[in-house]
């Protein structure tokens, strides 16, 4: 393919002087909320990882194309367990913006799933009605961006495959109340708007109502279809509802909550298959509230089939890094028919 010549971004303002001037002060004070909390207990022991960064990135050419994307970021990850080693609480935060991170909030999460996870008990695994919290549905569900690619699905190698040939675009393939886009611009994402061959990313709707509106065209691909080509987008954002995770465990006569979820490993990428463990909180709904701490499931899910099984969507939130990497929002999500496999032994 030729180079780019110039093009036209569509400025994403990414940078906060209170995340660039963060002094090691300001960090320790955000620290000390989780250290504070694990002393006062006498039983909790509390790590993390608070990262800023402030840059700036540029790419360019011989034939006039130039890109240009400065941005800040706060992050900060904790994990807190009980003295016993029985129980493990696990909180976040990510932000462009460090004003907007509140670290004593992500601190007493965490203290508090901590101590709630305390000699969790096993139930027999099976298919569940499962809350998810954002950060648990944002590692499984940001797997389909990464089966999005038109080539793949035109070629007979992709989920997306129409029967008898073609795609699915313009195809119902989950709950009508899904709807999946990429926009560098949204103020929840503030994501780089070109991608690393210096194509222009703006808002681009990938599943709108459950429908598969577009897949990922390279520009080699949109070529030779005749279609044009989307760039590769690094951002990805979930549309959700009005509920709190509190709200949804309410409205649950029996089903699991579930923190997060971790070593996600393909099973069957025609399917999005994967299998996958929980972590880090993982309790029992009964009547609308939470009446224990369960052992941690090894689940064979994909989001394709959970996306078509969903109750009720809560609100979406800026997570703080998934397996994939990205910009990325997702909701709380309240699923049926949730399927775990096997129980784990991990805390």
């Amino acid at each position: 393919m030729p180079q780019l010549a110039a093009q036209q971004y569509t400025p994403v303002n990414a940078w906060f002087d209170s995340t660039a001037n963060l002094s090691a002060a300001d960090r320790a004070k955000a620290a000390l909320s989780a250290l504070e909390i694990a002393r006062t207990s006498g039983d909790l022991k509390a790590a993390g990882y608070l990262v800023t960064t402030a840059g700036a990135l540029a790419i360019g050419n011989s034939t006039g194309m130039f890109a240009y994307h400065r941005s800040t970021n706060a992050n900060y990850t904790l994990t807190v367990r009980t003295s016993d080693g029985t129980g493990s609480g696990w909180a976040a935060a990510d932000n462009a913006d460090w004003a907007q991170l509140d670290a004593r909030r992500v601190a007493e999460t965490a203290s508090a799933k901590a101590k709630l996870s305390r000699n969790p008990v096993a139930i027999e695994p099976g298919r569940y009605t499962v809350i998810l919290e954002p950060q648990a549905v944002g590692d499984i569900v940001q797997l389909i961006s990464q089966y999005a690619d038109a080539r793949s699905a035109d070629e007979g190698r992709s989920p997306f495959v129409k029967q008898g040939g073609g795609n699915k675009v313009g195809e119902k393939i989950m709950d009508e109340r899904v709807t999946l886009f990429s926009d560098p611009s949204d103020p929840q994402l503030q994501g780089r708007p070109w991608d690393f061959e210096g194509m222009p990313l703006g808002r681009q709707v990938w599943i709108e109502n459950g429908v598969l509106t577009q897949l990922i065209y390279s520009r080699f691909w949109a070529r030779k279809q005749g279609k044009t080509p989307t760039g590769g987008p690094s951002t990805f954002k979930m549309a959700g509802g009005t509920q709190s995770v509190d709200d949804l465990v309410k409205g649950t006569t029996r089903g699991i909550l579930v923190t997060r979820l971790w070593y996600l490993r393909e099973v069957d990428p025609r399917t999005i298959l994967y299998t996958g463990l929980t972590r880090d909180g993982t309790f029992l709904i009964e009547n609308g509230r939470i009446t224990k701490s369960l052992r941690n499931f090894r689940f064979n899910e994909s989001p394709l089939f959970m996306l078509n099984n969903l109750e009720a969507l809560g609100r979406a939130e800026r997570v703080a890094g998934t397996e994939q990497g990205g910009d990325v929002v997702m909701p709380s999500l309240k699923v049926r028919d949730f399927n775990f496999t096997s129980l784990s032994e991990a805390v």
